[in-house]
């Protein structure tokens, strides 16, 4: 018999996609900061290049930055945050396109959830228009793809980031040596 109990608190991680980064530095930051407390890491740019889907809005070329924060948060703030990051990207509209795209998710131990308004086969419904899409797994040492897992995030370039991340969260959580 399983007994519910609260699982673990979880690192909030931002991946942040622009052509124009320099919205990020200081007034983006500064709303991120607000809402999530202290940036703890800004990773390298890597180039966003699995689709073409947003050039239209965003312009080119894309560049992705995972965005890791100092503080855990209680699992079930996903949907919350999601709908932070969607309102924060609607009043940095201009000329009718947003300046970046904001994907919210969650690293624990074990996974890594996205945070989505869309709806798909293995995507659990948070409420809110909200969906939870686990992206990857970590077993064995390795973040692992899923079936579904975006290409981007298959990157080994965007899974050694998660790695690091990972490994501050373990080191925050007090279950491996700084």
């Amino acid at each position: 018999m399983s007994i519910p109990k609260e699982p673990l608190p979880a690192l909030v991680v931002l991946s942040l996609f622009s052509a124009r980064w320099d919205v990020f530095w200081p007034g983006l930051r500064s709303d991120l900061e607000a809402y999530l407390g202290p940036l703890e890491s800004v990773g390298e740019p890597l180039p966003f290049t699995a689709t073409t889907y947003y050039q239209e809005e965003f312009g080119a070329p894309l560049e992705r930055r995972l965005l890791g924060f100092a503080q855990v948060v209680p699992q079930d703030r996903l949907r919350e945050i999601k709908l932070w990051a969607h309102e924060l990207e609607q009043r940095h509209v201009r000329d009718g396109n947003r300046l970046f795209n904001l994907d919210p998710g969650l690293l624990t131990q074990e996974r890594f959830v996205l945070a989505t308004g869309k709806n798909f086969t293995h995507r659990v419904y948070l409420g809110q228009g909200v969906f939870a899409d686990l992206t990857l797994i970590f077993q064995g040492g390795q973040w692992r793809s899923l079936p579904w897992t975006f290409r981007d995030y298959a990157d080994p370039a965007l899974q050694a980031q998660l790695t690091a991340l990972r490994h501050g969260y373990r080191v925050k959580l007090g279950v491996c040596p700084g």
